[in-house]
């Protein structure tokens, strides 16, 4: 350990959601999509195959971006491409953030973000949704050391949604950039995409992880003006997306339809799970994104969590500290859905 700097020595890192090795189980525990991508990306991955690797990939994307911007009505010089959008965050920390200073998030949100300001050598600041899942006025504070906001919207695990307004009211209140971590924005009834345009310090990050289920590609894009752009670009990786990964992400952008359908059918199982979860006697939370939060106000939900997993189905099992605890649990296919609450209603 005596190798290492104190603040990586000192943090316990990022632990992922648990990816059996088995395909036996019923898994709802880290938010993937439960249907394959649009056919077009397996076509697309093909013939980027068939052209050979042997070359370094486009270095900026530049076929994404271009379609991005189509489907966006942006510039392709408003984006910027990462290995999945967990890499657009990393970049924005390091180019924003440093040691010392201070990165602002709410609680309880995307648990990375504190792994990120820790890698920096950095602060981070941990500020309570309210008990209806709006922000406080702490949140608009400002100070010297900040540096970075970061706001999942919808968030995770709650899947609720800060309004765009209160948003743009937000970050015109805030000293630094806000980034509005949009991971499951295509779940959503709305978006921040165009307060992009209408205030410099609001960043938009999208991933393909979910609504294109392409999790596996690790894919994901940051919206912002030109000039924050192409400091960002000094950042990155000189090939941080591969030849695959920019093929594939291309063609799945390309395929609206195929994202309309995909999340027509996410949304009415997201909608039956939310009102058949609450018959169960959990507070369900009405959700924005492709998951559910569900804590039970009489039973403890960790022993269910244990039971579920021993009947392999997974789910996800979280616990914040002066907030609660609850499931959270991923829209799956139809089946599976079904056989997590039956074995729930087995339970309650």
């Amino acid at each position: 350990m005596r190798y290492f700097r104190p603040e990586i020595a000192a943090m316990a890192g990022y632990t992922p959601g648990e990816q059996p090795e088995t395909a036996d189980v019923i898994k709802l525990n880290t938010n993937e999509n439960p249907y394959r991508c649009s056919p077009a990306v397996d076509e697309a991955i093909g013939e980027a195959v068939a052209r050979g690797l042997n070359k370094y990939p486009d270095p900026t994307a530049g076929a994404f971006r271009r379609q991005a911007a189509e489907v966006l009505g942006v510039g392709p010089e408003w984006i910027l491409c990462g290995n999945g959008s967990d890499d657009v965050l990393t970049i924005v920390t390091r180019a924003l953030v440093g040691a010392g200073q201070l990165l602002r998030l709410p609680y309880p949100s995307y648990v990375l973000y504190t792994t990120l300001a820790e890698i920096q050598g950095a602060r981070s600041e941990q500020v309570h949704f309210q008990p209806d899942w709006s922000l406080p006025e702490a949140f608009a504070a400002g100070g010297p050391e900040l540096k970075l906001v970061f706001l999942p919207n919808p968030n995770s695990p709650s899947g609720t949604m800060v309004p765009p307004d209160a948003i743009l009211r937000l970050a015109e209140r805030l000293p630094c950039p806000l980034l509005v971590d949009e991971a499951y924005a295509d779940f959503a009834e709305t978006n921040c995409m165009s307060l992009v345009r209408q205030c410099e310090r609001v960043m938009v990050s999208r991933s393909l992880s979910k609504s294109y289920a392409l999790a596996g590609l690790r894919f994901g894009y940051l919206v912002a003006q030109p000039h924050l752009i192409a400091e960002f670009a000094k950042v990155k990786d000189s090939y941080n997306c591969d030849t695959l990964a920019i093929a594939g992400a291309t063609a799945a952008l390309a395929d609206q339809a195929w994202l309309a359908q995909n999340r027509a059918h996410i949304v009415a199982t997201r909608q039956r799970l939310t009102s058949d979860a609450r018959r169960l006697g959990f507070e369900t939370v009405d959700s924005q994104a492709n998951f559910t939060w569900n804590p039970h106000p009489e039973q403890p939900v960790k022993p269910m969590f244990d039971e579920l997993r021993r009947r392999g189905i997974l789910v996800r099992y979280m616990d914040y500290p002066g907030w609660g605890d609850g499931l959270r649990i991923t829209v799956g296919t139809d089946d599976h859905i079904d056989a997590c609450l039956d074995a729930l209603a087995r339970m309650v």
